[in-house]
């Protein structure tokens, strides 16, 4: 079983006391709750997603109550707050779903689909977006990120031309967010630390519905919890003050889930580490790109960094062999994973039934939840 100690807790917890974040590490899913996340499609996923994401998902899925409600989807609506090319962009999601069911998810456990065939996701988004502030929704980061802007600024510090530039799907996507979340009543939502802000405000969106159209005893929605992944940060390879991202120019700085035993040595290889000579040692402040190594390859094996030296490598002596063993660590580990991905697109249609029978099977939860709030709402 995969992270055994993913979800255990010695009590479940309980609505009343539950708190808005729960660690992975000691939480036990109730019996009947719901876990909703979902990913964008970018094409292959590297590390940063899979240890990052979607193997999370694969170890919820493990441990979970039989009747516990498991929801993934390909976020390809949001991939659309930035221009995307239209041929690459129905590839990626392809890729995506491929690298979702690879990964781990099984699609008769879990409801796997995307975003864009639930209309619901979109119909929710435009009632919640009517009691969302403009306010709390300028404080979020991420668009300012992506919209090159300081973190410190707000609507209101931008001059005509870079308001020009907003689009309105970018600035107001966490909304969008908010009801893919709430779409299916979801108490647990696994996601990264650079999403912890719009969790908060999705909970800000959930009050703010129950308390204006719900009954206070039975309100509409629940309150999710926010269920952080175990790593916080995969690096890049060769700049360590960066995540690992696709989009990076130096594809030597990214290994994929897909990629060749030979590759996967390549990049290991050119990964930058330092010249300090002895023992090695994890220190993510002296050493950086030694740590980051070892925190992934003690993620892919699930143990500590520290254990991991103490233990497979502590016959290490200098760092060339230190690569070679995070290299072997690296290709045993990602050998299924990779096979995996490579039948699933010699097998097209099997990932559209995939497609098919989660989007309906999405769609009954999602038509239950919306015409309760349609009712609500007086629509």
């Amino acid at each position: 079983m995969r992270l055994t100690r993913l979800l255990q807790s010695t009590a479940s917890l309980k609505s009343s006391t539950r708190s808005s974040i729960v660690s992975t590490s000691t939480l036990k899913l109730d019996p009947g709750s719901t876990v909703f996340s979902a990913i964008q499609p970018t094409g292959v996923f590297h590390l940063g997603n899979y240890l990052g994401a979607v193997r999370s998902w694969a170890d919820i899925s493990d441990v979970a109550p039989t009747d516990a409600k498991l929801f993934f989807a390909v976020a390809d609506l949001h991939a659309l707050t930035i221009p995307k090319d239209p041929v690459k962009l129905r590839e990626w999601r392809q890729q995506a779903l491929a690298s979702i069911i690879a990964s781990g998810i099984d699609p008769e456990r879990c409801i796997v689909y995307h975003q864009s065939s639930v209309a619901e996701h979109s119909q929710l988004y435009w009632i919640l977006s009517t009691i969302t502030g403009m306010g709390y929704l300028n404080r979020m980061v991420q668009w300012k990120s992506k919209a090159d802007v300081s973190e410190l600024a707000s609507i209101s510090d931008m001059n005509e031309e870079s308001l020009r530039n907003l689009q309105l799907g970018l600035f107001a996507y966490p909304a969008l967010q908010a009801a893919d979340i709430l779409i299916h009543k979801a108490n647990y939502v696994p996601v990264g630390e650079d999403q912890s802000q719009h969790l908060e405000l999705t909970r800000y969106i959930t009050s703010t519905f129950n308390h204006r159209f719900g009954d206070k005893k039975n309100p509409i929605f629940p309150t999710p919890s926010t269920l952080f992944a175990p790593f916080k940060k995969i690096a890049s390879l060769r700049d360590t003050t960066k995540k690992m991202s696709k989009s990076d120019p130096d594809q030597n700085s990214c290994v994929y889930i897909t990629d060749e035993p030979k590759v996967i040595q390549k990049k290991i290889r050119r990964a930058v580490t330092d010249s300090i000579q002895g023992p090695i040692t994890f220190d993510p402040i002296e050493r950086p790109g030694v740590s980051n190594l070892l925190v992934v390859a003690s993620g892919l094996l699930r143990t500590e960094p520290q254990t991991l030296l103490e233990t497979q490598l502590s016959h290490i002596k200098d760092h060339k062999q230190f690569k070679d063993a995070v290299s072997d660590i690296l290709v045993e580990s990602l050998a299924t994973v990779r096979d995996n991905y490579k039948r699933l697109l010699d097998d097209p249609s099997y990932i559209e039934q995939v497609s098919r029978n989660g989007t309906l099977r999405a769609r009954e939860s999602a038509s239950k939840t919306l015409d309760q709030v349609n009712r609500a709402v007086g629509l």
